[in-house]
This record gives C-alpha cells, structure tokens and sequence, in this order.
C-alpha cells in the first residue's frame, strides 16, 4: 500500500496582546491617580475653612488676630466651648430647632412618600399632568412667594411669633422630595403591588409595609436634605419669629455675631462649631443610605 505522507500545518502566530493590556492599565492608572490628586485637592480647599473654624475656637483671644496667623494655636482652650455657648441661651435655640427641624423632617418623609406613592403606583386620569404642574412649581422662587405666605399666615391665620409657618408647610408636601421619591418608586416592580393584592393587601399596607420599606435610601437622602434645610434655615424663622426665647439657632448665631463678637471671635467660632457638628454626624452616618438613594434615583421614567 502506498504510504500517504501527512504534511503538517504551522501554527498560526497570534501577536502577543500584553504589551496593549499593559499599555491600557498604565492609561488608567494615571487617569485613576489624576482623578485621585484633583478629588484630594479640592477636598482640601473646602476643608481649610473648616479647620481654621476649628482652630480659632481653641484659641485664646490674643491669638485670634496674631500676624502672621499660625494653623494650630500653642495650647487649647477646650473651656471655649462652655463660655461661649454661655453669652446668649443657646440651649433655648437649640431646643427650639430641633422641635422646628424634627417635625419638618417627620411631616416632608410622611407627605413627600404619600404623593409620591400616589403619583408612580396609582392609576388615575390626569397624573402626568399633575405631576408636571407640581414640578413647575419648582421654578419658582422662594423670593416670588416669600410676600403671599407672609400676609397668609400673619394676618389671615395670625400665626405670628409662633412656630406653626415653619413647621406646617413641610406636612403639605415639597416638590422636590415628591420628585425624588415618586422616581424611587417606580423602580419597584409593579408586580409586588399585584401579589400584595392578590392577597389581600389594601393600598395603604401596599405603601406602609411594601413601599415604605424597599425605599430606605430615597427616604434617608429626603431625611438629610430636610434635615440640612431646616437646621440651618435663617430667613424664614427671622421674618416671623420676634421674641428672642423662640429664636433658632441660626439667628442665635447672628445676633452674636452683630453684638458679641467684636472681641469674642474665639467664642463665635466655638458655637459655630457646635451647630454644625450634628450635620457632620448625621451625614457620616447616613451617608451610605444617602448615595444609594440619588443613584438609584430616576433609573425608570
């Protein structure tokens, strides 16, 4: 028999690619290491304020206007702290705005989900209008009807000097955290509402015990944000509150800067201090709850 001779075929040559890989992780790593040294540098530019805050009010007096100004004073004075939340009742300003801020939180996370569940889960004939009239109203400025709320609650509800104009509007819902909830919503699934009622579950228990809780995030950005706003909230408790023992603590804090702090900068800084340290520690520890929610926010239309 005659012998067929096989012939044997070369393998073809692949070009090597890691000389590309290797080219390509070196591009992101210096983007990543950019990216890195203009986050760390801005971040350092808004924390500077921060810590000569921090600094002038552990300094003694001498200190504050010494030339040229030094970062860290040469020794602390913790009793700072004591003697300037002492010069005007800042425990009465702070009650008052907690019960201002904490009731503003509760009344935006119970209204704001409310219309918000209202607007992404029922069906009604019209919403998209609604919904697109309630954003409108977010154009306009706080400036525009600052003069038609004064006149309504001083002079048609007589609520004058009293609490009630800063803490009944946020139990009447806010645009923007009806935006941002109605758009949390809709990316649940709308078969959770369908096994709900097929067992029985009523509209309400939907949003109480289905809603409500797959929806942490949305509602702990819209807790920080009412938070934020109403804790540092200066223009509405000085246009209706007149009696310094329902002051707030931001007023609190322009009065001492117009009549006390000509020579007590060191004590101003102090309870500047103080009323911003809640802020800081809410936000630190809802801060994870906080991202999630703006992420995930308007994923679905």
């Amino acid at each position: 028999m005659a012998t067929v001779a096989k012939r044997t075929i070369p393998a073809a040559s692949t070009p090597s690619t890691a000389p590309w890989r290797q080219s390509i992780k070196t591009q992101r790593t210096i983007t990543n290491l950019v990216a890195y040294l203009f986050l760390i540098g801005g971040s350092i530019v808004f924390l500077i304020p921060l810590v000569w805050m921090i600094s002038t009010s552990l300094r003694p007096e001498s200190e504050v206007y010494s030339y040229p100004p030094k970062i860290l004073p040469d020794y602390f004075l913790w009793k700072n702290y004591i003697k300037g939340w002492a010069v005007l009742p800042f425990t009465t300003f702070l009650q008052n705005t907690l019960i201002i801020t904490i009731s503003n939180v509760v009344g935006n996370l119970l209204s704001c989900s409310l219309v918000a569940f209202g607007f992404a889960r029922l069906r009604a004939r019209g919403s998209n209008l609604l919904f697109m009239l309630l954003l409108s109203t977010m154009m306009l400025p706080y400036e525009v009807t600052m003069i038609p709320q004064f006149i309504l609650f001083t002079q048609v509800l007589h609520w004058g000097n009293t609490f009630w104009p800063l803490t009944v509007p946020a139990w009447l819902g806010w645009p923007f955290g009806i935006f941002l909830l109605r758009q949390f919503f809709m990316t649940i699934p709308f078969d959770l509402d369908d096994a709900a009622k097929i067992d029985g579950a009523s509209t309400l228990r939907i949003y109480w015990q289905i809603m409500l809780p797959l929806s942490k995030p949305g509602l702990a950005a819209i807790a920080i944000f009412a938070f934020m706003g109403n804790w540092n909230n200066f223009l509405a408790p000085l246009i209706y509150l007149r009696d310094m023992e329902k002051y707030t603590l931001a007023l609190g804090l322009r009065m001492f800067q117009g009549q006390y702090a000509i020579h007590n900068q060191h004590y101003l800084m102090a309870v500047s201090v103080i009323t911003i340290l809640p802020i800081i520690v809410m936000f630190f520890f809802a801060q994870k709850q906080f991202i999630q929610g703006i992420a995930l926010t308007g994923l679905k239309g």
